[in-house]
């Protein structure tokens, strides 16, 4: 399900900020030019540049939707989960936890989180991958907030870091696409997470959270680590791991569906 996370935009405000911001609003193409500027004074090659923002335009739809946000949770646990975790999400969910099994053993001994976990995570997020990831052009979206004044410097950090995973070669341009915030991949992260927690699990020399399991799951895991998850603790509300899932998201109603999807996988339904 793709969703403005607000929650964790807010939480990423100020980490992944350019040191010296451009003028948010006015001309658009002046603004296009300034980030640019910014973008090869911190590393990245005018290639990369000219094919991820030459001739970008801005996305009303983006603004609008963003502009239409009131807070994402306005009902109920119960009546939010029951809309999110179902009989058909739990089958799956159990299937790739077999299907998984030697790759999140592996993920759990090096992070400490456990398999039902990452597989709640990954379930609600994008159904394993296999849902939608968002179609929107990252570079699109993000370069249209950035210029919007309402919190441009938090997604100008975000346009420089969706510019380093081209650079990085984690991912091509045509991959770079997501949802309304510009988040990536099969458990949606902001670009700056995407940089500051991704882990290439699969060993090929990439970070790829579109197409690598391996790479989405222990990248997850890792975000989780750092925050704080301690191996073999209990994940209820008023935990420690509960708290470390602030990192996430930091809706409590949201780290209680995780927690309640992750007790029925590990329950076996």
């Amino acid at each position: 399900m793709i969703r403005l996370r607000l929650a964790i935009l807010l939480l990423a405000l100020g980490a992944a900020a350019p040191a010296q911001a451009a003028s948010c609003g006015g001309d658009f193409q002046t603004f296009v030019a300034s980030i640019s500027r910014e973008a090869a004074a911190q590393g990245i090659s005018q290639g990369v540049i000219a094919q991820a923002l030459g001739g970008v335009t801005q996305d009303p739809a983006v603004l609008s939707f963003d502009r239409r946000q009131r807070g994402t949770f306005n009902k109920s646990f119960e009546q939010y989960v029951s809309t999110r975790v179902g009989p058909g999400r739990i089958k799956t969910g159990q299937a790739m936890l077999i299907r998984h099994a030697s790759l999140l053993s592996r993920i759990e001994r090096q992070f400490g989180v456990p398999p039902q976990i990452l597989v709640a995570i990954w379930g609600l997020e994008t159904d394993y991958g296999t849902g939608d990831m968002g179609k929107l052009p990252v570079f699109r979206v993000l370069a249209t907030m950035a210029h919007d004044c309402r919190r441009t410097e938090l997604f100008q950090g975000e346009l420089l870091a969706a510019l380093q995973i081209v650079q990085r070669g984690d991912l091509g341009l045509r991959d770079m696409v997501g949802a309304y915030a510009g988040e990536i991949g099969q458990t949606q992260f902001l670009p700056s997470s995407y940089i500051k927690y991704g882990v290439d699990f699969d060993g090929n020399g990439h970070v790829d959270l579109r197409h690598s399991v391996p790479d989405v799951l222990a990248s997850t895991a890792n975000l989780l680590k750092t925050a704080g998850w301690r191996a073999g603790g209990s994940y209820e509300e008023g935990s420690a791991n509960f708290e470390a899932m602030r990192e996430w998201n930091r809706a409590t109603i949201y780290r209680k569906t995780i927690g309640y999807f992750a007790d029925r996988l590990a329950r076996g339904g």
